[in-house]
């Protein structure tokens, strides 16, 4: 069939079904921003007219602004050469090798623009955009949808959820109105209105493709999910229901090819509020810490422990003087709840603890030798992040191994040094694994400081906790910097 045809058959299909409808002008009715289902037909079809995002583009687009960030960035370059030879010359590559290398120099800053997109929070001109978009920005200047351009002043910004504060010195400006992300759904219509590529006051739409989505490296900020079309300049920019509420701020997009490929990432508008008025009042954004390491429970880790469904927070390490150590928490706990809410996912507690102030007290529902018990915590302050280079690993030879064929592991002890460079009391260095170990995942290098709840410091105490254990096993590992659970099958 043609696409004409194909398009008489669709509207054929509508026009029968606004016909069963008894009062057909009663769908037209009410909020124009609200999807009109049509009552499902007896095979259980449900046909739905498409949004109108006219009126939303019309009340609410003046509060969404462009922002241009003038950069200024210094490049060094090597000079290699004394005298400028062309790069085509016969005689470039003989003088490249046999020239002495000249001293790096230093060229004259040059300036590159960022451009992004925000709204406005408050008609005295406060408004939210994404970190990324004004980080490192000399001059920040905003632009109106009534032409106005205004300079803008960095009030602050918090890389960790990507979240920019910016004024400008104006009154009665238009505000957008904050809506309340746990109220979406998950294939409810979604606008976005931005700048993509410099086209300012572009209107994108689509639906919610998911909630609450953990990204790479972001550990507090269970992102919205979309299929809206969001393009460089569009970050910062609002994400609005049909409502006309700005529920997220649209931030990243998974691509391939640097360009959209149908899968968008917001920051939901309540925690950017929450930051925002954090830099506003004290000029810098507070979390609470535990102290703790964590990885996802497995349906393999939860028999391991005894717990009936996998779900929550495993704890792999406890940071020694942290909240965590002092509150009696232990590698191997499953940290269940925090307060009254259910920590589903090992995602979610990053996410819960990082929204509360250092000092607040909570009580975290613990899974812990086949029991659950409360332990009361006082948090910490998440201090900034710092980047610690990996300890290459020392492998010294040990002259006695032990042979698990049943776990298809070869173990030896830590030497002292190992010991003390690894700063572990003890533990198993897996020299081979094969069979069930090598299908679980475990490597050479590996190193072995527990199994289930149990710890390991030498041989004797892994074929203790070994007979103890059942069929269910669970290795605490020590990989590179890393410290995990890996559950073993045996054959």
């Amino acid at each position: 069939m043609t696409p004409y045809f194909r398009t008489l058959a669709s509207a054929a299909l509508a026009v029968t079904l606004l016909a069963g409808c008894d009062k057909i002008e009663r769908l037209f009715k009410g909020d124009p921003h609200t999807n009109i289902a049509i009552p499902a037909q007896d095979d259980g079809r449900v046909a739905m007219l498409l949004p109108d995002f006219t009126q939303l583009v019309e009340r609410d687009g003046p509060a969404v602004v462009n922002i241009q960030a003038n950069k200024l960035e210094t490049a060094v370059t090597q000079n290699e050469l004394p005298f400028p030879i062309p790069e085509d010359d016969p005689l470039y590559d003989f003088f490249r090798r046999f020239m002495p290398n000249q001293p790096p120099q230093e060229q004259t800053p040059s300036e590159s623009v960022s451009f992004g997109s925000g709204f406005i929070i408050s008609d005295d001109g406060y408004i939210l955009t994404n970190a990324h978009v004004v980080a490192g920005g000399s001059q920040i200047k905003v632009m109106m949808t009534d032409k106005r351009e205004l300079k803008a002043k960095l009030v602050g910004l918090d890389k960790r959820t990507d979240v920019a504060v910016l004024k400008v010195e104006a009154a009665g400006l238009p505000v957008a109105k904050i809506g309340d992300p746990a109220k979406l759904k998950v294939g409810e219509w979604v606008a976005a209105i931005g700048a993509p590529f410099g086209f300012d006051n572009t209107v994108t739409a689509g639906i919610v493709s998911a909630k609450g989505r953990s990204l790479p490296d972001e550990n507090y900020v269970p992102f919205i999910q979309t299929d809206v079309a969001i393009n460089p300049g569009n970050s910062g920019g609002p994400l609005f229901n049909l409502k006309g509420e700005v529920v997220g701020i649209n931030s990243q997009i998974y691509s391939r090819s640097g360009g959209f490929m149908g899968i968008s990432f917001a920051i939901p508008i309540d925690i950017a509020i929450n930051v925002a008025e954090q830099i506003k009042v004290k000029g810098k954004v507070s979390r609470g810490q535990l102290g703790v390491h964590i990885q996802e429970v497995s349906q393999e880790l939860a028999q391991s422990f005894g717990l009936k469904q996998p779900n929550g927070a495993l704890v792999v390490r406890v940071e020694p003087n942290g909240p965590a150590a002092k509150a009696g928490l232990q590698v191997g706990d499953i940290i269940l709840h925090l307060n009254d809410k259910l920590v589903e996912n090992s995602k979610d507690l990053p996410i819960l603890v990082g929204a509360l102030q250092p000092g607040a007290k909570i009580k975290l529902g613990v899974w812990r030798k086949g029991t659950e018990k409360d332990v009361a915590v006082v948090l910490g302050e998440l201090a900034t992040e710092v980047a610690t280079p990996a300890r290459p690993q020392q492998e010294e030879p040990n002259p006695q191994s032990f042979q698990f064929s049943k776990l298809g592991l070869t173990l030896t002890e830590l030497t002292g040094a190992q010991k003390s460079e690894l700063g572990l009391p003890g533990g198993l260095l897996i020299q081979k694994a094969q069979g069930p170990a090598a299908r679980a995942g475990l490597l050479h290098g590996d190193i072995i400081i527990g199994l289930n709840q149990s710890p390991v410091l030498d041989v004797k105490g892994f074929e203790r906790a070994l007979a103890n254990a059942g069929g269910n096993i669970a290795l605490l590992v020590r990989r590179q910097d890393n410290t995990l659970f890996v559950p073993l099958r045996l054959d």
